[in-house]
């Protein structure tokens, strides 16, 4: 003959529409909670006062509530929220006059009706405010083809930087190509790409991005030396294989940012994107800036032997400065900048990835 059911510590709290009950039951399992004819049954596995057991209650309304309950299972505890069908004050819980043993105000959450109107209250007026501010702010005709703009860009220069990381990747790993002629295949690509990053600059000057400006110009500019100053004008550095480092790492860096900056251009984000784009920055950025330290190294020898881009000053001065010294100055702005983009990006990786603070009650 079975035993009498066990009853958990229930602990109830209302507002005008809702009822909260607090089931104290820790490691619950396999909870069967429904609302039939306004009577909630409750039956679940879990530890309570009399141990490891099955616990069950039924609690019969005074009002007529929605027979849909919301449940919330935690290690110590087990939540239901129960929506009242007519906004109003309860003077109890359960039909029956005489409360149940096992049935206790949750102090945690009560309040008096004087209070909940007030709460109430306070929540109709910030939900009002929120509707004036918003009406306030003019709203921008523009915003349409802004995001439009905002997400071709990002999209051919993802397209763009794919194309060069597949066709690198696909000419050395697969068809064994050598590092030598990767500027005579995949120059004219990263020239289209490096110009169209110009674009970025003046996004964020006219505010259509929220970026910062000076991270945005030391990259681009910074990138932009190296390609059209230093590659394009010396045929001795285009064959050289630190070419092929610089185009990869650039490549591999953009195929996780410019993908980022279109989803939230329509308000979506990836978590393993989000992640890649803080975080692959790590090792990409300062072996990126690496391979340019190299390529600069190496062509100073040619610009001092050519005298290309020296700067000869009229008598009677008669001082020529040479583009090589520029170069070993260049160095130095070189690993300034880095900082600036490294200093940059760690606070934004600290504010997409650290941890958020939990708000106080």
């Amino acid at each position: 003959m079975a035993g009498p059911s066990l009853r958990p510590h229930v602990h109830w709290a209302q507002r005008h529409r809702e009822l909260y009950l607090r089931v104290e039951l820790s490691d619950v399992q396999n909870p069967d909670v429904a609302i039939t004819d306004n009577v909630l049954h409750f039956r679940a596995q879990g530890h309570g006062a009399k141990g490891d057991n099955i616990y069950e209650f039924q609690i019969e309304f005074l009002e007529p509530v929605e027979p849909k309950p919301v449940c919330r299972v935690t290690q110590r505890q087990l939540n239901i929220t129960v929506q009242k069908k007519e906004s109003n004050w309860w003077e109890r819980l359960t039909k029956q006059e005489k409360r149940p043993l096992f049935l206790a105000p949750d102090f945690d959450r009560w309040l008096d009706e004087s209070d909940a109107e007030m709460e109430l209250k306070e929540k109709e007026e910030e939900k009002i405010n929120k509707m004036k501010i918003e009406s306030r702010v003019p709203k921008d005709p523009f915003r349409h083809l802004k995001k439009g703009y905002l997400i071709m860009y990002n999209l051919v220069q993802f397209l763009g930087f794919s194309w060069i990381f597949v066709n690198m990747t696909v000419r050395l790993f697969i068809l064994g190509k050598s590092f030598y002629d990767t500027f005579h295949t995949i120059g004219d690509m990263m020239y289209f790409c490096q110009t169209l990053a110009l674009m970025e600059i003046m996004n964020s000057l006219i505010g259509l991005v929220r970026a910062p400006l000076i991270p945005a110009v030391v990259q681009v500019f910074g990138r932009n030396f190296v390609l059209f100053v230093v590659l394009g004008s010396l045929e001795e550095m285009q064959s050289k294989p630190v070419v092929f480092f610089i185009f990869y790492f650039w490549s591999i860096i953009e195929l996780f940012r410019y993908p980022y900056y279109m989803l939230s251009c329509i308000g979506i984000e990836w978590k393993p994107l989000t992640w890649l784009r803080y975080t692959a920055w790590i090792p990409l950025y300062p072996l990126g800036g690496l391979a340019e330290a190299v390529c600069i190294v190496q062509s100073i020898p040619i610009f001092s032997e050519t005298g290309k881009f020296s700067l000869g000053l009229p008598n009677p001065l008669n001082v020529t400065i040479q583009f090589s010294f520029l170069l070993q100055i260049y160095l130095i702005a070189l690993f300034l900048g880095s900082f600036v983009n490294f200093r940059h990006l760690y606070k934004q990786r600290k504010q997409h990835l650290g941890p958020k603070k939990r708000k106080m009650k």
